[in-house]
């Protein structure tokens, strides 16, 4: 699972022309599903991320996390998150999760997020979205299980 974190002043999501999420301060979650992915993986992946201290407290340090702001959360099902591009020029996706295993997975990611975090807002899996935002930073993570959990 690749958890790609962007903090954001806001953000939202647009579906066929209709914003169907938008978030102020917090964090735009970019996640990718592989076929080896599980609900403890997804589990581990959301504390990690919901844990980050990647916003700055009284004295401008990174200190405090996305709980500790009161942060929102954007959350944008992406498999190009496994492209593969070491042969040619046309990326391979053949790592990313199949649909069904990806929506599965993507839903209970949300299900953890909205149980734990206030505002949570999401794209539509498998929708061809527009993805606005103003980055805050830009502070970026791209979380990898296979690093995380190694």
């Amino acid at each position: 699972m690749k958890v790609f974190i962007q903090r954001v002043e806001k953000a939202s999501v647009t579906v066929e022309g209709t914003c169907i999420g938008s978030i102020g301060k917090g964090l735009l979650i970019l996640l990718g599903v592989a076929n080896e992915d599980t609900r403890e993986i997804a589990e581990k992946m959301f504390q990690k991320m919901v844990k980050l201290r990647i916003f700055a407290d009284e004295n401008g340090k990174t200190n405090l996390s996305l709980k500790d702001v009161g942060g929102e959360l954007l959350v944008v099902s992406q498999f190009t998150l496994y492209a593969d591009c070491r042969k040619g020029n046309r990326p391979s996706f053949i790592q990313a999760g199949g649909a069904r295993i990806a929506e599965e997975l993507y839903e209970y990611f949300l299900e953890l997020c909205k149980n734990e975090m206030g505002k949570v807002e999401s794209g539509k899996f498998g929708a061809d979205m527009k993805v606005d935002l103003i980055n805050d930073g830009p502070f970026t993570i791209l979380l990898d299980s296979e690093q995380i959990l190694s």
